[in-house]
């Protein structure tokens, strides 16, 4: 009796498995229809070949690549015929801002103030930072109020949904970088007072991708 081998996967991922941009890359390759592995790799480990120190560090098509924009920016590229990005200057435009909006602006101060302190918490049995949440609290309040707003308005990033709206690398981004602010007691609290953004939120996890990449301690 013969056992087939378990083919190759198309993409390497080494990283965190608990990570908001491990998860990402997660998430494109699921979009994309590309299969992946991911390789735990913690981000200071000598294994992990980012020169930086950072994580995700990837393997694809005979590429090593870092940055999770560039990452998925070539998975969708090579493997997905770009749907993961509009085709019009504006509304690309549009969603490269809020991908930099994202990774520049809500991910350190939501990581920072809320979902390390809660991690080291729940995880290594650290006494939870409440200091540094408090402090944390308002600007995190503000930039709720920021994304709620621009939902409310024009649909920021998201577009018209029922009618030409695209899920986008937009999308893919910032739904992990939301996801786990939600997941934290006071993140949840505050998200639960966004409609546009909790329906938002709804509308990604209905996605096979999402519920694919799910954290294994999310709830």
């Amino acid at each position: 009796m013969t056992h087939e081998m378990a083919p190759t996967p198309q993409v390497r991922i080494f990283g965190t498995v608990i990570s908001t941009y491990t998860r990402i890359v997660q998430i494109t390759c699921e979009e994309s229809g590309v299969s992946h592995e991911t390789i735990a790799t913690a981000a200071h480990s000598p294994t992990n070949r980012h020169p930086f120190g950072k994580v995700p560090f990837v393997e694809v098509d005979g590429l090593e690549l870092i940055e999770t924009v560039a990452i998925t920016q070539y998975i969708d590229n090579a493997h997905n015929d770009a749907a993961l990005q509009p085709r019009a200057a504006a509304a690309r435009a549009v969603m490269d801002k809020w991908v930099g909006i994202g990774n520049t602006y809500l991910f350190p101060l939501f990581e920072n103030g809320l979902v390390m302190p809660w991690i080291m918490h729940r995880v290594a049995g650290m006494e939870l930072d409440e200091a540094k949440i408090t402090r944390a609290l308002p600007q995190i309040s503000r930039a709720l109020g920021f994304v709620e707003a621009e939902l409310a308005q024009d649909g920021a990033w998201t577009g018209d949904r029922g009618k030409n709206g695209q899920f986008t690398l937009a999308d893919i981004f910032l739904y992990p970088i939301i996801r786990a602010l939600q997941v934290t007691p006071q993140g949840e609290v505050g998200i639960s007072q966004c409609d546009h953004l909790s329906a938002w939120l709804v509308t990604c996890e209905n996605r096979p991708s999402i519920a694919a990449t799910r954290w294994e301690s999310e709830p």
